[in-house]
């Protein structure tokens, strides 16, 4: 996949078939744009392209207001649509410049003039513009005076329940791990930086690398223990999460601590990613040490049985 950042740089595309959003997440709903995209593309012997804003638009018209947490981080994002075969991705810099650009300019000077779309391809919510004020009625109406197509995807559904980020994100915040998955289509990944915790794990049996979130924007889940895989120097391996404040041992703050099993390396410093499986029960205060080591046992037998049923690689 060809990125580029901003549209300064931008070589020709040939036949662009174009869609655009923030497509935080890369869900199910995302997917069918992305397939749609994909076929045009083929059928008009063109190539696939998405022009993706950065930051995500809330961040920059609410500075101050916007309580946004992201399912995914740009990098995150980028390898998404990379693996959905997007053979080309524009990452436009999103500003209070371009969010005062009505629909009409917004078209004009980026759609036709800088990408040369020949096909536009949007949701069936897809809003753009000053105010939000651009639709697919805007776009059918100036479509044929610039010279391109555009196509709209209807509403798409799971379980009769429409698709969007938002319901995500709140599925991740009530820790409904398995409707958050379903609606991904894939695991919700975390990752982040091992530091140094406070190493009581290791004296009961259950040594934790304690990790550290890289992008403090990005959304963690509700507080609990969850089954988990872990991504490390490309392998993957099982184990359990807890994330919250440690009550057993009176934790100081928030943490996210994760238990590999058969692992003993030395990780201190380096990077890993979670993928949230399933979630196993609320966090604890529990009458001692040896009464929280009795529940990690148990913690343990039901994160393996998870694991091995889950059907998402």
């Amino acid at each position: 996949m060809k990125i580029y950042n901003g549209l300064d740089n931008l070589k020709k595309i040939q036949n662009a078939v174009v869609t655009q959003g923030t497509f935080d997440g890369v869900h199910q709903a995302h997917k069918i744009i992305l397939n749609k995209v994909k076929q045009l593309a083929l059928e008009k012997n063109g190539e696939s392209v998405v022009m993706t804003f950065e930051p995500h638009p809330r961040m920059v018209l609410m500075p101050d207001n916007h309580n946004l947490k992201l399912l995914t981080t740009l990098e995150e994002k980028k390898e998404l649509l990379s693996n959905e075969g997007v053979q080309n991705l524009i990452v436009i810099p999103f500003t209070i410049e371009l969010s005062k650009l009505h629909s009409q300019e917004f078209i004009k000077q980026i759609i036709v003039d800088k990408i040369g779309t020949k096909t536009l391809v949007i949701g069936y919510d897809h809003r753009f513009g000053k105010n939000r004020e651009g639709s697919f009625e805007h776009l059918k109406k100036y479509s044929n005076y610039y010279g391109f197509e555009v196509e709209e995807v209807s509403e798409q559904v799971v379980d009769e329940i429409a698709v969007s980020s938002t319901k995500i994100r709140k599925a991740l915040d009530d820790g409904n791990i398995n409707i958050a998955s379903k609606y991904l289509g894939r695991y919700y990944s975390l990752s982040g930086t091992v530091l140094k915790g406070l190493q009581l794990g290791k004296t009961i049996g259950f040594p934790t690398a304690n990790l550290i979130i890289n992008n403090k924007h990005k959304l963690i889940p509700r507080d609990g223990v969850y089954a988990v895989k872990i991504i490390f120097n490309n392998k993957l391996f099982g184990g359990m999460l807890n994330i919250g404040n440690n009550p057993t041992i009176e934790g100081k703050g928030r943490s996210i601590e994760v238990n590999i099993f058969n692992f003993s390396e030395d990780i201190y410093n380096q990077s890993l990613t979670l993928l949230f499986v399933d979630k196993l029960r609320e966090e604890e205060k529990f009458n001692g040490i040896d009464a929280l080591k009795t529940q990690l046992e148990k913690d343990k037998l039901l994160a393996l049985e998870a694991i091995l049923k889950n059907t998402f690689k």
